[in-house]
């Protein structure tokens, strides 16, 4: 063999042999609601076998948190532990309705896989989600929606009450003021305790009473909840 012809096959193998690497990301995320807001949102760039959750299984001790209260913290520790990469609170705060966050750079390193989250609010355990999107190995802008899951961990009562600790019934807040008071609660009559989608908010039109403590006029919403726009470099 010839030694240029054995160059080329080393130089070959050395190529072959390199990690696959995903490129720098470009991030922006959109809330679609009429009147909800995001809790800080959690953007996680980790590898095929991680999860912040998934439809049709319960949901973690860490999801839990997220999704009734907007603590995102241990879901954050959980990514970072298993090797990942996290953008926290790119908003600064809550997203607000129609409210837009955007040139949100992650470098994704080795990680193959992308994920989003945060709490709906007002609502009980409802949250935006995107799990595990495998980043495109190609460049170009990728431009999707995202449904909000029900966590399957507290019954949707709608009642405002300040709960929003884990096993603690009710919704932390109506970050508008936009809330009513005193409802006796809606009658939640599901079984499923598993992550799934969320069947949205029902609300009523009585801010002294009624069924519900969230306004029909302004929190009511269906899927999808969320746009979301990837430009992979």
């Amino acid at each position: 063999m010839k030694l240029n012809q054995i160059t080329k096959m080393l130089i070959l193998g050395s190529v072959v042999s390199l990690p696959v690497t995903a490129a720098e990301l470009e991030i922006s995320v959109t809330n679609l609601t009429h009147g909800n807001h995001f809790t800080p949102l959690l953007i996680a760039a980790h590898d095929m076998d991680s999860h912040l959750f998934q439809a049709g299984e319960m949901a973690t001790p860490a999801l839990q948190k997220m999704a009734e209260g907007g603590d995102i913290g241990d879901l954050d520790a959980a990514v970072t532990g298993a090797g990942g990469v996290t953008v926290v609170n790119p908003a600064g705060g809550l997203l607000a309705p129609s409210g837009k966050v955007d040139s949100i750079m992650l470098d994704t390193g080795d990680m193959t896989h992308l994920s989003i989250t945060a709490m709906v609010l007002p609502t009980n355990d409802a949250f935006v989600g995107l799990n595990a999107w495998k980043i495109p190995a190609e460049a170009g802008s990728y431009t999707f929606t995202l449904n909000a899951y029900d966590a399957g961990t507290e019954a949707n009562d709608e009642i405002v009450n300040g709960g929003g600790m884990s096993g603690v019934p009710g919704i932390p807040a109506a970050p508008s003021g936009d809330g009513g008071m005193n409802a006796t609660g809606v009658m939640d009559m599901s079984s499923n305790d598993k992550v799934h989608i969320h069947p949205g908010v029902l609300g009523d039109t009585d801010l002294q009473g009624g069924m519900s403590d969230l306004d029909s006029r302004v929190h009511r919403w269906l899927n999808p909840v969320a746009r979301v726009t990837v430009v992979v470099k």
